[in-house]
């Protein structure tokens, strides 16, 4: 199956939405699918830098290297090397873009030929549309034109973030949001609460998807005791968190937890808010961003996991936290309350309160056994919850929409 993903996001971006479309690739390349994603151009790179020469699309038996760069039907197209990226399972063709103002890390997508070329030079069979607002929707635009089905995964909750950003505006996005997911074949959710939210906002065709995690990479066999000593040479018990430093996050909902005797907050990330954390945080250490082995390593040696934001649709990094056999603490709202049993793997607070955050900080730092056994709970619930396994669900996804298309043209 020819695949085009069109998504906000794409690594090197460290987000869920990059994260997830990463893996949806990874998993349909591994399964003998032909991806191709397009995003917006990252930071330092113009979609001409990365995307000179010929267009990629499947080889054929009669031209099995591809087509000749006089054949590419659009100038400055993705090509055969050059749209090869060094960590992408497939070819990616960059559009251009320009930083949100304010928020340079996330990067908005403009106008350009380049998708709809794309989609056609790729034959496109279905395409994936991973949180889409801005890119997503004129690939929606785009899919429609062409009469090809269409998945839209929703993954971000933009009302919530409008209401942070702008104090206004959630009646905006969802009206964005409900065009472009009601144009769409389904659309995948991935947690119950948001099946709810766009449910109740008129979004119709909605089924959920939940998403995988790295059972291998994050594991409880990484505590590092050395490490443990550099972040807290006085024995006090390491609480993290990990994510993006920004006001949605509400990251500074810890300061409570940083008074706390024999406790030391460690925060794994970066984002415009990083600078006012560092105030609000007394005695908290701050380590950027990390990736790979070295933030596996990180989660494996705290003691407890904590997660601020209330407006987390899914939340991988608590689920990445129970893979590593660490308990968490996390809002009662969202994502987090399909994730954490609350009582077995996890202790659930009310969104936006510090002193309840607090609190559940000082209980697991009092009772180490209790926090032991709910992190080996945790461990054991997410076991299961493979990206393979994930993937192989949104494969039967894809068959059932284009199963629906061709009942409806017969």
């Amino acid at each position: 199956m020819r695949v085009v993903i069109v998504t906000e996001s794409f690594p090197p971006d460290v987000n869920g939405v990059a994260h997830c479309t990463m893996q949806t690739a990874r998993h349909l390349a591994a399964r003998g699918h032909e991806p191709l994603v397009i995003a917006p151009a990252t930071a330092g790179a113009t979609a001409s830098s990365r995307s000179s020469g010929t267009p990629w699309r499947p080889p054929t038996d009669s031209d099995p290297a591809g087509p000749s760069a006089a054949s590419a039907p659009y100038p400055g197209a993705s090509g055969t090397p050059d749209i090869f990226e060094s960590d992408a399972p497939c070819p990616v063709v960059r559009v251009p873009s320009l930083p949100l103002p304010g928020y340079s890390q996330v990067r908005v997508a403009l106008p350009s030929r380049r998708l709809m070329a794309a989609l056609t030079a790729h034959r496109a069979e279905l395409v994936h549309l991973a949180g889409p607002f801005v890119l997503g929707a004129r690939g929606m635009a785009a899919a429609a034109r062409l009469g090809l089905p269409a998945v839209a995964v929703y993954q971000t909750d933009l009302a919530g973030y409008a209401r942070t950003y702008l104090g206004a505006g959630e009646n905006t996005a969802w009206r964005r949001m409900r065009a472009v997911h009601s144009a769409a074949d389904r659309t995948l959710a991935p947690s119950s609460a948001a099946v709810r939210d766009l449910t109740e906002h008129g979004v119709e065709r909605v089924r959920l998807w939940p998403r995988g995690v790295d059972t291998v990479r994050f594991r409880p066999e990484l505590r590092d005791e050395a490490l443990r000593h550099r972040l807290a040479p006085g024995g006090e018990k390491i609480i993290g968190y990990v994510g993006r430093l920004a006001p949605e996050k509400h990251v500074e909902l810890l300061a409570g937890a940083c008074r706390l005797p024999g406790v030391r907050v460690v925060v794994v990330g970066d984002g415009p808010s990083s600078t006012s954390l560092r105030a609000a945080l007394p005695g908290a250490v701050f380590l950027g961003r990390r990736t790979g082995e070295d933030l596996a390593r990180l989660f494996a040696s705290l003691d407890m996991f904590v997660h601020t934001g209330p407006y987390e649709t899914f939340c991988q990094t608590v689920q990445e936290a129970m893979a590593s056999g660490v308990p968490v603490i996390a809002p009662a709202a969202g994502g987090p309350l399909d994730l954490v049993d609350h009582g077995r793997t996890g202790l659930l607070v009310p969104p936006h309160d510090a002193d309840a955050v607090q609190a559940a900080v000082g209980a697991f730092a009092a009772d180490p056994a209790r926090a032991a056994a709910y992190g080996r709970a945790g461990r054991t619930m997410v076991e299961g919850r493979t990206w393979e396994a994930v993937g192989d669900q949104l494969l039967d996804h894809y068959d059932e929409v284009l199963r629906g298309r061709t009942a409806v043209a017969a």
